[in-house]
């Protein structure tokens, strides 16, 4: 009896200490998502009432948001894919390199990251300008300037240059974990390189994937810094549309709309990378 009070008395101490996290979860989560919610259903009627209506929904489905939701999840998609292209093998690489060598190298993919994220896009647009240092070296090369800024390709860039590094760390953590004696076994087998990686490394390293792709896909998706630096007003975004809304047409309601939409996508996408994770190994990285 006295062994039960104890454990019942350290159990409702548990949940006393875990008020203020479920008074954050409250306030800065719940809330906003209702009250985005509450915003998206909601427009201003006669004498400054709130109407509830499903307008704002419908005139975000309109062709020309469309348009521009598609135009993000293509890009989104193709930063993803190219960060998985170039941070795949990176991470292997690391992986087979000396712990101290592998942490300094590692070092210099986060070392950027340190640094603010509109710094960082800022610089690049320095760098990429029609006078900026890569058209110096052009220049002095003897080929004519280029054309980078403003362009979907600067657009691209600068999405893999700022989101490469979180495809590659949650790979290289999954690689530094995974068990070498199951490659050695496929190769004693008789499969070759390739077989070995197909069969035995890739499915091994699918925790490490679907994490690097969440963590890619989803902040390419809502950015306006990159495209509203880098390619101006030409390659507008999701989040562009979004970040408008609020901040200079004030349209509250509509901007909220748009947010439900993504936050639907997210669900979405979430829901998807989970049933392809069965382990949940994926979700215990992020």
């Amino acid at each position: 009896m006295r062994r039960m009070r104890k454990t019942n008395g350290f159990l409702s101490g548990s949940k006393v200490f875990a008020m203020p996290y479920y008074a954050w979860l409250v306030i800065f989560i719940v809330a906003p998502l209702i009250l985005i919610v509450a915003y998206a259903f909601t427009r201003q009627g006669a004498g400054g009432v709130s109407v509830l209506t499903p307008e704002n929904i419908l005139e975000a489905f309109s062709p020309t948001y469309m348009t521009v939701f598609w135009r993000s999840v293509a890009y989104a998609l193709g930063a993803t894919a190219i960060c998985l292209l170039l941070g795949y093998p990176v991470a292997y690489i690391l992986s087979r390199m000396k712990a101290n060598t592998a942490a300094i190298i590692s070092l210099l993919f986060i070392l950027p990251m340190w640094m603010n994220f509109l710094l960082r896009t800022y610089a690049w647009r320095a760098l990429l300008d029609n006078g900026g240092f890569v058209n110096q070296i052009l220049t002095a090369l003897g080929f004519p300037p280029m054309q980078f800024l403003y362009t979907g390709g600067a657009v691209m860039f600068g999405l893999v240059y700022n989101f490469l590094p979180f495809m590659i760390l949650p790979i290289y953590s999954v690689f530094q974990k995974m068990d070498g004696s199951f490659v050695t076994a496929a190769q004693d087998l008789g499969a070759n390189k390739w077989q070995t990686f197909w069969r035995v490394t890739v499915p091994l390293t699918r925790s490490g994937i679907i994490s690097g792709v969440t963590m890619v896909f989803m902040p390419a998706m809502t950015t306006f810094v990159i495209t509203r630096l880098l390619g101006g007003s030409h390659f507008m975004m999701y989040g562009d549309v979004i970040e408008m809304q609020f901040l200079l047409m004030s349209e509250w309601n509509f901007g909220s709309a748009l947010a439900v939409i993504m936050l639907l996508l997210t669900i979405v996408f979430m829901w998807v990378l989970r049933k392809s994770d069965k382990e949940g190994e994926g979700a215990a990285l992020l």
